[in-house]
């Protein structure tokens, strides 16, 4: 393995001549060149490279998550309940004083006792069940309870009414000759005895919430009630609006009649004057005397032809209505079995109270007040069963809870829209001091638009209620904002659907900001969450740098804290874009990733540029190592920027903030190239050449080098330096560096296996496969490397091309390393050459008794062996490098074995033309091996023309030798020159005329830079023309460009001018007087397409034809070895041919 450590590669023969490999680390200390700011690498502790290399592996993990834009899939990784939200008693509705609480229980028990109406399925019908809840929320005892009960029981109980909407009706009965009706209703209360009742002085006003109404006013309610007429329609649309007093709410019911109208009388003041009759009987008889007396007060003529035609009725009893009321369509009923009618009408029907022998109602508080200080008892006893620390509570209230409400909503007579501001006013306060779920607030916010749609206003009090529990609920979502990262934490799943809940609220409460007349928000919501949102980033952000890097603290103390700082808010930012950023923009149109990020970005740059500044004079390696670090960060959180489309960094604070950085990053590249170094000694000293395992072929060290290279490739990418020209400088250096590390790791490969000892007579040293196989792993990894270290080279560089200094680097590491792979592989083959040349042999002394395929047998079954063991060992390129170099020793040896063989039969040669083809389809293996291009190629073409010329007898050698003259062209065109001659065949003479003209650019051979060339003309080959002697012409003497126009006449018979190989040859030589001709070329020219030969020409004269010019060229190799082969033949001819061409050569030197 000496002759391994006496190569050198060219990579390290440039190191030595130029420093562009390799560092001048032998370099005086005092160098008047040096940066005093940067102490030399020497300064960090030598070692073996490993934690050196662990630190750097963890920076480029940190890197590797921060590669594109982040997904919300891998953020949310998990799902455990949302952190508990702050609460504050304070923030509920205010506390009641005992006495208030008296009072609200006292109106609960008369709710429930004084309950009318049906109740419904989800409701609860036992009295006795709703007032023992109600102890239980009001927290009295059995003996107070029945006292509160029993006070309740003795006062007055409420006087009762039925609100009804006439709201419209369909497929009335047509009663008017053109096909419709014009119909109108007719209602009132019907008492138990049939008889309606007498009306009361305070009955004239009449409810109405009617809007858009024809009328100037509200029509005076009486015990009957009519509607407009509608004319001309089968569905006829009212939206009435009507009050009655229910006296009696068991047995009381209410009446409605619809008539098509047929006149102009006003039936309202036929309705009120007969509503001053007293002691009718029969409601029928009273609903037809209001009509005649409608005809009575008209003008339109007889009665009889104005008869209002009836088209159906309704009895509906009170107390069916439901207590939470109702809205339904009714299907119309005829007077009697006579009737015909058909149609339906739709009815809103309410079961109220209008006076209510209470303390509160005395006091003068409203219904709308005692229910909201009952729904928020109810509701705080309601949430107390659930767990102390849940936040998903929907406000699902118990079946006594919800029939109470219902109840004393419904005798209340509170509005839809009222009942859902009182469930928000007190929902969102209650979730101020325990938290709900925030997708029950959005319903109930929900609830309130769509009621706040249809009704549109409310009370001026009730809406400033609103307005403050809006105020206050979005004062809690803000805070909440201000510490979203506390929570709302991006990687908890929950967290992330309650924010998104509660942001949906917050939307919906901008959605209110028109509607109100007094705005409960002094600007624009979204601008207010925008501010609660940077004041949050700022407080955030304050938070951390005061934990993890004080600005009391030295510098180099702040940098790791820094560096973590920075880690911190890039993660930040990632689940700002990946979760936050989508949420705050769909629901409320705040582009919250913008925002943090500017803001952020900003903060942490601020920070970096003081860092740097304080700790540039002091620069260390420690110090240079955690820049570094700071400056991946800071540069990943400047690309993130930049990847988002349409985003530009340029207008970042983060802009231009590698320039401080560079010192540092100079400095810790040095250590890079000295940790490497390191490690790799460190790798190979411990390797064992052995491959790592089954399924690999390399040893531990090549894969340590391997991975130190991808480690350096990645640090480059994401180092990602910005200045074009900095960048350009440290991806030389480091482009050297890493050349350098790899041929040093050659050297420590080659020193390793030459220091192990050899295994007596093994032919395939596994050893040395390893290196093989080490050394292609290396060549891999470290062109991969090299190609990922480009820079960028401004506008003049090509996009997708490698800069020019990193191409020269990169072809010459790997020419050094294809050298090096060549002549470990040489040496690997070097061992084989004994027994590869006993076993050609073996075929060149095996008898002519033996068939070819016996022969060759032992010599394949060797190659089998070792080629077995190699495919074992080796890999794929490094197989392929093998066989080739085993395939030209192989052919080596055959020529050898020919050269040692003079005079031996066409079956020696025969056997090994068998020897040669059956090497090739061994080395071909089907397409499996070696291509047939290149073994058939160099060293096979000069064995195969040996063979074939040793089969060849003594005439037709000769002949080849001619032929091969004739085959050959001038590889450098007209490098040697021209000449110009004309042939002709005279078959009356039978002579063949040759002229001479003239050559050109012939080479200057004299030390005057030119020639004194002539021509010999003589014919081939001389068994052909035996009695043809050569002629030559005039010398012309100081001359490259000769003009001879010399006639030459050969006698033959034409017969033997068409012959195989038969031609004429032109050999210029350079004349010297003093010493022998030397020569300048040759050229020739086969006879048979010389005119007359093929064809006798008619009439030609003597310079017949047209000139021809040939390209002077040297005898190739294939004609010398035809010679070669002429004169290893001891018959007499073949001597005579060579023994001829010798005294040719002589007589060429004599004078012409």
């Amino acid at each position: 393995m000496s002759t391994l450590l006496e190569i050198k590669s060219s990579v390290l023969r440039q190191v030595q001549v130029c420093p562009s490999f390799r560092r001048r680390t032998e370099e005086e200390p005092a160098s008047g060149n040096a940066d005093p700011s940067e102490p030399t690498a020497a300064a960090w502790k030598p070692g073996d490279g490993v934690e050196f290399f662990s630190q750097m592996r963890l920076i480029l993990k940190k890197g590797e998550g921060r590669q594109g834009l982040p997904c919300p899939e891998v953020l949310l990784c998990s799902s455990s309940p949302a952190p508990a939200e702050p609460v504050d008693p304070s923030r509920g509705l205010r506390a009641l004083s005992q006495e208030e609480v008296d009072m609200l229980y006292e109106e609960a028990l008369y709710t429930v006792l004084h309950r009318a109406g049906t109740m419904g399925p989800d409701q609860v019908d036992d009295e006795e069940a709703l007032l023992s809840y109600l102890q239980q929320v009001f927290g009295t005892s059995p003996e107070e309870h029945a006292a509160a009960v029993e006070r309740v029981k003795k006062a007055k109980a409420p006087t009762y009414a039925l609100k009804v909407s006439v709201v419209r009706a369909k497929n009335l009965l047509a009663k008017d000759p053109n096909g419709f009706s014009d119909p109108y209703c007719m209602l009132g209360i019907l008492p138990a005895s049939g008889a309606v009742r007498e009306p009361s002085p305070h009955k004239e006003q009449r409810f109405s919430f009617r809007k858009g109404s024809k009328r100037g006013g509200p029509l005076p309610a009486k015990c009957i009630q009519v509607t407009e007429v509608k004319s001309s329609t089968l569905n006829p649309v009212w939206k009435e609006h009507f009050l009655f007093e229910i006296e009696d709410v068991g047995t009381d019911q209410l009446h409605l009649d619809i008539w098509d109208h047929d006149d102009d009388v006003s039936l309202v003041e036929a309705c009120r004057k007969l509503n001053e009759v007293i002691g009718l009987k029969g409601v029928s008889r009273y609903f037809k005397q209001i009509v005649k007396s409608a005809r009575a007060n008209g003008t339109a003529g007889p009665t009889e032809d104005h008869t209002d035609d009836f088209l159906g009725c309704l009895n509906i009893p009170v107390r069916e209505v439901p207590v939470a009321g109702e809205d339904r369509w009714f299907k119309l009923e005829p007077r009697s079995s006579a009737s015909r009618v058909q149609g339906d009408c739709q009815l809103v029907l309410k079961l109220i109270t209008t006076q209510r022998d209470t303390n509160m109602s005395q006091r003068g508080r409203s219904g709308f007040l005692s229910y909201l200080l009952l729904l928020s008892r109810l509701l705080q006893f309601e949430h107390r069963a659930e767990e102390p620390n849940s936040s998903s509570w929907r406000g699902e209230l118990s079946g006594p809870a919800a029939t109470v409400l219902c109840l004393h909503g419904a005798q209340s007579n509170l509005s839809a829209l009222q009942l859902a501001v009182l469930h928000w006013q007190v929902s969102s306060r209650h979730h101020q001091t325990r938290t709900l779920d925030y997708g029950y607030l959005l319903g109930l916010l929900e609830d309130l638009q769509a009621h706040w749609e249809e009704a549109g206003s409310l009370p001026q009090e009730q809406e400033e209620g609103l307005a403050d529990s809006f105020s206050a609920f979005s004062e809690f979502g803000l805070q909440l904002l201000r510490q979203l990262r506390d929570y709302f934490p991006a990687t908890n799943s929950t967290a992330v659907y309650r924010l998104e809940l509660l942001l949906k609220c917050l939307g919906k409460l901008q959605l209110f900001q028109p509607s109100f007349e007094i705005c409960p928000f002094e600007t624009e919501l979204n601008m207010d969450i925008a501010a609660a949102l940077k004041r949050g980033n700022r407080e955030w952000f304050d938070k951390l740098l005061n934990t993890q890097s004080p600005r009391e603290q030295p510098g180099p103390q702040r940098l790791a804290g820094l560096v973590k700082l920075a880690d911190t808010i890039y993660e930040d930012l990632q689940s700002c874009y990946g979760i936050y950023a989508s949420l705050f923009h769909s629901i409320i149109k705040v582009d919250f990733f913008t925002l943090t990020f500017r803001q952020l970005e900003r903060l942490v740059a601020e920070e970096a540029w003081v860092l740097t500044e304080e700790l540039s004079p002091k620069m260390t390696l420690e110090v240079a190592s955690g820049l570094f670090e700071l400056y991946l960060t800071l540069a990943d959180i400047q690309r993130f920027w930049s990847s988002i489309p349409g985003r530009d960094s340029r207008s970042l604070a983060l802009a231009g903030i590698h320039a401080p950085f560079l010192p540092a990053v100079k400095l810790w590249l040095q250590v890079l190239r000295d940790q490497t170094k390191w490690r790799l000694q460190g790798a190979v000293d411990v390797d064992t050449l052995e491959p790592m395992d089954a399924s690999s072929k390399h040893s531990s060290s090549a894969a340590t080098a391997s991975l130190c290279f991808s480690h350096i490739q990645e640090l480059w990418a994401c180092l990602a330096w910005p200045d074009p020209a900095q960048a350009q400088t440290l991806g030389t250096q480091l482009s050297q560096d890493l050349c350098e590390a790899a041929l040093f790791y050659t050297e420590l490969l080659r020193k390793k296996v030459d220091a192990q000892p050899g295994a007596a007579g093994e032919a395939v040293s596994e050893p040395l496969c390893v290196v093989l196989n080490d050394v292609e792993l290396l060549r891999k990894a470290a062109g991969q490397a090299l190609r990922g270290l480009a820079w960028p080279e401004g506008a003049a560089g090509l996009e997708g091309t490698l800069p020019r200094p990193l191409l020269s680097c990169t072809q010459a590491l790997d020419e050094d390393l294809q050298r090096e792979a060549r002549t470990v592989t040489a040496h690997l083959t070097s061992k084989m050459v004994g027994d590869v040349r006993k076993y050609v042999q073996h075929v060149s002394l095996s008898p002519d008794s033996i068939q070819n395929d016996e022969a060759v047998a032992p010599l394949l079954k060797y190659l089998d062996e070792k080629l077995a063991l190699l495919n074992a060992s080796l890999v794929k390129e490094n197989l392929s490098r093998v066989l080739e170099a085993l395939w030209e020793l192989l052919l080596q040896a055959i020529l050898q074995a020919l050269g040692a063989n003079r005079d031996v039969s066409a079956d020696f040669y025969g056997r090994f033309h068998f020897t040669l083809e059956a090497l090739v389809n061994f080395f071909h293996a089907e397409g499996q091996g070696l291509p047939l291009e290149s073994l058939r190629d160099g060293s096979y073409k000069r064995l195969e023309e040996e063979l074939r010329l040793h089969q060849c007898s003594t005439r037709e050698c000769i002949e080849q030798y001619y032929l091969d003259k004739l085959k050959q062209r001038s590889l450098e065109h007209n490098r040697f020159g021209r000449l110009s001659v004309r042939c002709h065949y005279e078959a009356a003479e039978q002579r063949l005329a040759v002229e001479v003209l003239h050559a050109a650019d012939l080479l200057p051979l004299d030390a005057n830079g030119l020639s004194d060339p002539f021509v010999i003309v003589e014919l081939g080959p001389p068994h052909l023309f035996p009695l043809v002697r050569s002629q030559r012409t005039q010398v012309k003497s100081r001359t490259l460009h000769p003009v001879y126009d010399e006639l030459f006449y050969f006698s033959v018979p034409a017969e033997a001018c068409r012959r195989r190989g038969a031609c004429v040859l032109f050999t210029v030589m350079d004349h010297d007087w003093l010493s022998t001709n030397d020569f300048a070329g040759e050229a020739a020219l086969g006879l048979g397409s010389v005119g007359g030969v093929a064809r006798p020409q008619v009439g030609g004269s003597a310079r017949a034809g047209q000139p021809v010019t040939l390209h002077l060229r040297r005898p190739r190799a294939q004609v010398r070895s035809a010679l070669r082969m002429l004169e290893g033949r001891p018959n007499k001819e073949a001597q005579e041919f060579v023994k001829r061409l010798r005294e040719l050569e002589k007589y060429m030197e004599a004078d012409p």
